[in-house]
């Protein structure tokens, strides 16, 4: 306390401490039975409540202050701060009541006291055991609150001093006009400074206490039962169906219909309320089937229901939630609205499983096993619907599948839960046997396994093991995994037990991607784990592995087995293991590590990690390390035993070079290059302490040695190169003029520094382009496109060239073969690997690939052209491919020239088969057919087009003609064969597409001709040649003879000689006489084997009809004897004898003529064939006598 002497002093003292103080006298006196405390909110050296008194206005100073009822005192607020927002004042009265009556009767405020502070009013009422307090509000009602009063008048009314949760707040304005309360209760009144307070708030009056009765109805198989919270007011809750209540003040238990009484005016807010349904179910059917409530019976107290339902074993219980369904919570949560729902599982051994649930979530439907206790909780007034759950039951016939496991295999069965409700049963005559626990399949034949659960893979894992036993050179089997149908849904183990001689070890290839070691707690992130563990002379974990890494085999030594573990919500991808017998070896284990390009950290551990290395043994890695990079050895982490006898080692090996041997702790290995092997080698250690252990990293990064070149096309005009990354790898790294470039382009006609750093050979692409154009027709000139010699510095090899050719801009480009005819390649008939020709039409269009040794002397092309060689060494086959000319422009897109050969089919295809050809694209073939052959045309495969505009043609012409010998559209149907007898035009044309693509291709086969009308003709023309010579030299011979007569005579004698013995006959020379001259000769018998046609021979007769001097007549001899010997003078030897005309082999009849027959009817006309004949005297005399 402080005495000061003057208000005006003590603001002083203040003013000094604070920058600004508020002062404030009044004289209060409180009425009679009313306490009033006056008290501050802040500290005593801010803010004070004085008192003053005495002559000498002394200050006696508080920071609470209580007043007498019915006395007068001074007082001195003194604050730094509004003492409306600094002082708090309570005003507080009891109301005495008796069993009938209170005291006061009127409940009074005294509203002027210290209004211009917050004031609370409080009344305590007191009132003997079993009496109800009312207290009548005067005017305005009230009404129920949960937030503050708006017009800053706060009521409170608290029924338990010792429990707060039975407050309640109110405003002014409602529809409660009177509270019945307890003894004990107290209410007040908080207003805010400077309102206007009503003088009297309450009528207060007293009665003997009737509490809340009601009268309910139980159901059958239904109990409730009502307790009391023992933090509540005490309340008895009475049954009063008897002559006298039983009441009980803590509990009570209904079964039936009751009639109740509560000794307490508000009994929600002091019991709570348990209602326990039963349900019985049989194996198909439970009554009731639902979980009914009665969702008005207590509805405004705090009700826990709760549902036993009884099953039979081997039954499946199912709960069907209406609604919005649950949503199952932690045991740390609570339901925000209220609701909540426990689901009770008991056990067959007794143990409970319980899972709570709030309302609303995505859980409509459980499945349970056993008895259940459903529990459903609301909170006051809380509204429940008429069935909070359906129920249903069905036999628990469990889970049936076939297992059959294949020779030399394992099956088990073990039980990873302790849920005891679902056992693994092998199905047999005449009953199954059962087991809870385990169950092991051996034999190779087909078995029912039966589980007596619907989701047996939550409480059973599987395990399929298999023996594999080597002998000295091979095994019995490899890892490819055969079973992956087994148990899909299951946690899987996998156990491949291995075993080869005691000297030899046994080898595990991994496929390409290979392993990566994990420490051996840690699961793979597919869930495809991987061990393998050792059993020479004990047990050694080699390691833990994941799929891809740089383990690339694993040789161990005896025997080992190799596992793999996959969870049951994981589809089984296994890698495929390679199992081989390895060579004899003293060494636990050889892991042999394939380290990657560029820069990598890849860690190793020792077997068993964290656990001791074996005694004794020896553990080695053989690192492959890629050209041009360096491997740094780290040891992370490493345990040094103590030995008993040796040390612990560290090898270091490398072919051709000394062994390094190291400790633990000396410097390893750094930026070093080369394959190498580590070799850890383990002493005979003291077991009773810590053993070696080792985790080490292999760091690799690369040496930076990059492959320089200077390539200068200045000397190759027109040519330009592409290199590009094709390889996988990474870390290769290429730069032109020291700009690192994921492509480079070198330009024509310039000079760039190239670099490639860790590039093999096969990951990089070598491309080349050169440009050839014309732009004048005048000085065009032929080019031969061959492949110049490039820089050697480029080490990779030149993967294609292309030539892009530009003609001029009316010209036409013309490609030939300089080493005979281009053939296009087709499916079934494609050009071997030794070389393709890809061609392009304008660049962008395929034309088709082309190789050597075809029917096409000539390609030509309406516009640009690219051309792209492929071969397999271009350092061997540098061309010349093509050459490359230009000639008029044509109006065909292409035009190929065509020779068929004779020796097998001709195939044409359209550009680009077999895709489409452009669209509006046309080309032509120029089919030359050879002289005596006729050409069969067959259109083998046509894909006709839906056009949008014009349409497609295919149009057959000969050559020299105008007419079409053949012409189809895509809309129309015709024949797919045709016979040509000359060369001819093959047209073809596109339109613009809808939808499809227009191509084809045509077979063209030639056939030797058979023209036997020419044959006749020439034979006819022949033959009437001849006659007309026959005819001159007859009228010539008949002339001379008749002239003849005239000087000598001719006699015939009947018999004898018919020549005088002393006539001199034939005395002329061969020449001079005319012993062969005819007057006529019989053709039909000369030439009448030639003449197969008797029409023919007709014709002759008929023109040789009437007379006939002096024709030959064929001889039939003298008739009258023996022709008389003549015997002539000797004459000149004769030189040519009369044959036949032409010799078999010789006749009109070739099998092909080897001159136009047309020529034949002139006289001029000379056959080689009779030039040594004696008819061909006949032409040349009769030609040589006039005509």
């Amino acid at each position: 306390m402080r005495v000061l002497n003057t208000c005006a002093l003590l603001g002083l003292v203040l003013l000094a401490v604070f920058d600004s103080s508020e002062c404030i006298q009044m004289s209060v006196r409180p009425d009679k039975g009313s306490t009033v405390t006056l008290s501050s909110q802040l500290p005593l050296d801010q803010c004070l409540v004085c008192t003053v008194s005495g002559v000498n206005d002394t200050h006696t100073c508080h920071s609470s202050l209580s007043l007498v009822p019915e006395e007068e005192v001074k007082l001195l607020l003194d604050c730094p701060q509004p003492v409306e927002q600094a002082y708090n004042v309570t005003i507080s009265r009891t109301i005495e009541c008796t069993k009938n009556a209170c005291s006061p009767a009127t409940v009074e405020t005294q509203p002027s006291i210290l209004s211009e502070l917050t004031r609370t009013f409080t009344w305590e009422l007191k009132a003997p055991e079993k009496t109800v307090v009312s207290l009548d509000i005067l005017g305005d009602g009230l009404m129920e609150a949960s937030q503050l009063c708006p017009d800053g008048f706060q009521y409170s009314v608290t029924t338990s001093q010792t429990n707060g949760r039975s407050q309640t707040e109110y405003c002014r304005g409602g529809s409660v006009t009177r509270l019945d309360l307890p003894s004990e209760a107290v209410v007040s009144l908080r207003v805010k400074p400077k309102a206007e307070v009503e003088s009297v708030l309450f009528q207060a009056s007293a009665g003997p206490l009737k509490g809340r009765t009601m009268v309910l109805s139980v159901g059958p198989n239904t109990t409730v039962t009502l307790s009391r919270d023992p933090n509540e007011a005490e309340c008895d809750v009475c049954s009063v169906n008897g002559s006298s209540p039983n009441c009980s003040p803590t509990e009570k238990t209904l079964t039936n219909v009751e009639a109740l009484e509560f000794g307490c005016l508000k009994p929600q807010d002091v019991y709570s309320v348990k209602m326990n349904k039963k349900i019985a179910c049989t194996q198909s059917s439970c009554t009731p089937a639902a979980g009914d409530v009665e969702p008005n019976l207590f509805r405004d107290f705090k009700r826990s229901i709760t549902w036993d339902i009884s099953v039979p074993e081997r039954t499946v219980l199912s709960l069907d939630f209406p609604g919005d369904g649950l949503k199952e919570m932690s045991g740390a949560e609570s339901c925000q609205n209220g609701f909540q729902y426990s689901v009770i599982t008991t056990r067959s051994d007794g143990t409970i499983k319980t899972k709570n649930y709030c309302k609303g979530g995505a859980v409509s439907h459980l499945e349970l096993l056993g008895a259940t206790t459903v529990a459903a909780e609301a909170p006051k007034d809380g509204e429940l619907d008429l069935s909070a759950f359906t129920v249903k039951v069905a036999p628990r016939g469990g889970r049936m599948m076939s297992v059959m496991p294949d020779p030399n295999t394992t099956v088990i069965i073990r039980k990873m839960s302790d849920e005891p409700e679902c056992s693994v049963c092998e199905k047999k005559e005449p009953s199954s046997i059962c087991n809870p626990r385990k169950l092991t399949l051996s034999v190779p034949r087909t078995t029912s396994v039966e589980f007596t659960c619907p989701q047996p893979e939550d409480v059973f894992s599987v395990e399929i093991n298999r023996e594999i036993d080597c002998t000295e050179t091979s095994c019995s089997g490899d890892i490819v995994q055969a079973e992956s149908s087994l148990f899909p849904d299951f946690n899987r183990t996998f156990t491949w037990d291995l075993k080869v001689v005691s000297t030899r070890a046994f080898q595990l290839d991994f496929p390409e991607a290979g392993m990566r070691q994990i420490p051996k707690e840690e699961t793979c992130p597919d869930g495809h784990t991987y061990s393998l563990v050792t059993y020479f002379r004990g047990t050694a974990t080699i390691g833990v592995f994941c799929k891809g890494g740089t383990v690339t085999n694993i040789l161990a030594r005896y025997k080992g087995r190799m596992s793999l573990q996959v969870p049951g919500d994981r589809k089984l991808d296994p890698v495929n293991f390679k199992l081989k017998v390895g060579p004899e070896t003293k060494i636990l284990a050889i892991v042999k590590v394939n380290l990657p390009r560029g820069v990598s950290d890849t860690n190793f551990i020792t077997p068993n990690y964290p656990d001791d290395f074996p005694d004794k043994q020896q553990m080695q890695w053989n690192f492959t390390v890629p050209g041009m990079h360096n491997y740094t050895m780290r040891f992370s982490d490493h345990t040094a035993p103590e030995c008993l006898s040796e040390n612990v080692e560290v090898e270091y090996q490398k072919e051709g070079e000394k062994v390094t041997k190291l400790t633990l702790t000396d410097p390893q290995p750094k930026h070093q290059q080369g394959n190498f092997n580590m070799v850890l080698k383990n002493c005979e250690t003291n077991r009773t302490l810590q053993g070696l252990t080792l985790n080490y990293r292999v760091s690799l990064m690369r040496s930076g040695h990059p492959v320089l070149c200077t390539v200068d096309l200045t000397k190759h005009k027109g040519v330009s190169l592409q290199i590009e990354k094709v390889g996988s790898d990474p870390y290769c790294e290429m730069s032109i003029d020291s700009k690192v470039e994921e492509k480079i382009h070198v330009a024509s006609g310039t000079k760039a520094g190239l670099s490639f750093l860790d590039c093999p050979n096969e990951d990089v692409r070598l491309t080349a382009t050169k440009v050839i154009g014309c732009q004048n027709m005048a000085s065009c000139s032929s080019t031969l496109l061959t492949v110049p010699k490039l820089d050697s510095c480029l080490q990779m090899p030149l993967h294609s060239f292309t030539w892009h050719i530009t003609p001029p801009e009316d010209g036409t480009v013309d490609l030939v073969s300089p080493t005979g005819s281009l053939r296009q390649s087709l499916p079934g008939q494609e050009c071997n690997q030794s070389l393709s020709l890809h061609v392009l039409e304008g660049h962008r269009f395929p034309v088709g690939d082309f190789c050597f040794d075809g029917a096409i002397p000539k390609v030509q092309v309406h516009s640009n052209v690219s051309i792209t060689a492929t071969v397999p060494d271009f350092s061997k086959t540098s061309g010349p491919f093509l050459n490359v000319s230009y000639s008029e422009e044509i109006q065909e897109t292409i035009i190929y020239n065509i020779n068929p050969t004779t020796s097998s089919p001709t195939l044409l295809a359209t550009p680009n088969w077999p895709g489409g050809m452009r669209p509006s694209a046309t080309l032509s073939w120029i089919v030359n057919v050879p002289s005596g052959y006729k050409a069969h045309l067959q259109f083998v495969n046509v894909s006709q087009p839906k056009c949008k505009d014009k349409h497609t043609s295919i149009r057959v012409k000969k050559l020299g003609e105008e007419e079409e010998m053949f012409s189809r559209r895509e809309d129309k149907q015709s024949e797919d064969k045709l016979l040509v007898d000359q060369s001819f035009y093959l047209n073809m044309s596109n339109c613009i597409p809808e939808e499809g693509d227009f191509g084809a291709v045509t077979k063209i086969v030639l056939e030797k001709s058979s023209n036997l009308l020419a044959i006749l003709l020439g034979i006819a023309g022949a033959l009437l040649l001849l006659l007309t010579v026959l005819a001159v030299v007859c009228f010539i011979t008949k002339k001379r003879k008749k002239d003849k007569m005239k000087k000598e005579a001719s006699i015939y004698m009947g018999k004898g000689n018919i020549f005088r013995p002393g006539d001199r006959h034939f005395s002329k020379s061969r020449s001079d006489n005319e012993s062969h001259v005819y007057t006529s000769i019989d053709e039909t018998v000369v030439y009448g084997h030639l003449l197969a046609d008797s029409t023919y021979s007709d014709s002759i007769q008929d023109h040789y009809k009437g007379m006939q001097q002096d024709s030959y007549q064929t001889f039939t001899g003298p008739t009258d004897g023996e022709l008389p010997v003549i015997n002539e003078p000797d004459s000149e030897p004769e030189m040519d004898h009369f044959n036949t005309f032409l010799n078999p082999s010789e006749t009109f009849i070739p099998s092909r003529p080897r001159t136009p027959i047309e020529r034949q009817d002139s006289l001029g006309f000379q056959d080689r064939r009779m030039m040594d004949n004696e008819l061909y005297t006949f032409k040349s005399t009769v030609l040589h006598t006039g005509l």
